[in-house]
């Protein structure tokens, strides 16, 4: 990862308040990046795990968040809206804040209903392990992850755009903007699903009468199909309890899908056995073999933030995500990659 952002942002005084995994890894990038950077944890012990790797840790939220320009908040996932309510008292009218929640509907309703939708942009690195904590945290976790950006209609935009160039500069993000159900409902699928199936896998093992003999064939199929199982088990269920009713609607479809296959394998069907899993095999080799374009579009600052917005979630929707992001005088530029289909 570079440090060419280092110089621009430089000035920039930051905080990140729930230090785990995630939050920890933004806490280590932005502390090596040169930023003045404090984080705060409930857990006294990672607060002192957080000084010993020299980074500051106020004892209370109030004195880490005080007189930033930015605040990443972190956390499990039902503290979300109470933190951000705590964070704004917190902090001035012109501090960007932003989460980094694996779910983002509860959290967006919850900046609109608090006012805060001028300065909160709700945000999910898509980048993780199966450990957790500050001790699992590094500064590489998020190197060149793909990062939802929710940006909202109005003078959001504003922050939307600071944060993008910050991500971009510091940790060589790929931002992706959707809306905050567009990214619940991608997500799912993408995300949230894989959680059951590896949870289900791994759990069948666990009640299988040769157990040990299984793991002692487990090959590469098995452990990557069950990586995600050893994720922490309440992190797990909080997430799947945030966007349940996505969840559910994305695995009635794998569900389906499966079940075709159960089906042919029980008629005896290699025909229908093929077809399906070259079907599977296509969006696995457009996900290892995807291709992009460059599409830079360019927007008034102050003009129609309304068609602006429209054109950032439709390039999400679409699979793409933005590289750039420069605000010049009386302008604005994306730089845009778009996915090329052949």
């Amino acid at each position: 990862m570079t440090d060419r952002g280092t110089k621009r942002y430089a000035g920039i005084r930051a905080a990140v308040v729930g230090t785990g995994l995630i939050g920890g890894s933004v806490l280590l990038r932005l502390a090596e990046s040169g930023l003045d950077v404090a984080g705060w944890d409930p857990d006294l012990a990672t607060r002192e795990q957080a000084r010993a790797r020299g980074v500051a840790a106020p004892d209370t939220l109030e004195q880490a968040v005080a007189d930033r320009d930015v605040v990443f908040l972190g956390g499990p996932l039902p503290t979300l809206p109470r933190t951000l309510a705590r964070v704004a008292a917190a902090t001035a009218p012109g501090c960007v804040l932003t989460d980094v929640g694996s779910t983002k509907v509860e959290v967006a309703e919850a900046a609109d209903r608090l006012g805060l939708t001028d300065r909160f942009v709700p945000g999910h690195p898509m980048a993780g392990a199966e450990s957790a904590g500050l001790a699992a945290a590094s500064t590489t976790l998020l190197a060149g992850a793909a990062w939802v950006l929710c940006p909202a209609p109005g003078a959001a935009t504003a922050g939307f755009r600071w944060l993008t160039g910050l991500l971009v500069e510091l940790f060589d993000a790929r931002v992706v903007p959707m809306s905050a159900p567009a990214h619940d409902s991608a997500a799912a699928l993408a995300s949230h699903v894989p959680h059951l199936l590896a949870g289900a896998l791994a759990g069948a093992a666990q009640r299988a009468p040769l157990r040990d003999a299984v793991l002692a064939l487990a090959a590469g199929s098995f452990r990557d199909g069950t990586r995600v199982a050893g994720t922490p088990a309440e992190r797990t269920a909080n997430m799947l309890l945030g966007n349940r009713a996505r969840v559910l609607h994305e695995l009635a479809d794998v569900t389906e899908f499966l079940d075709g296959l159960a089906a042919a394998l029980r008629a005896g069907d290699a025909a229908a056995l093929t077809a399906r899993y070259a079907e599977a095999a296509a969006v696995r080799s457009a996900l290892l073999d995807r291709r992009y374009a460059e599409r830079d579009r360019e927007f008034p600052a102050e003009g129609d933030h309304a068609a602006e917005v429209t054109w950032l979630r439709e390039l999400g929707d679409a699979g793409g995500h933005l590289t750039g992001c420069r605000v010049d005088t009386g302008s604005v530029a994306y730089t845009a990659w778009l996915p090329v289909t052949d």
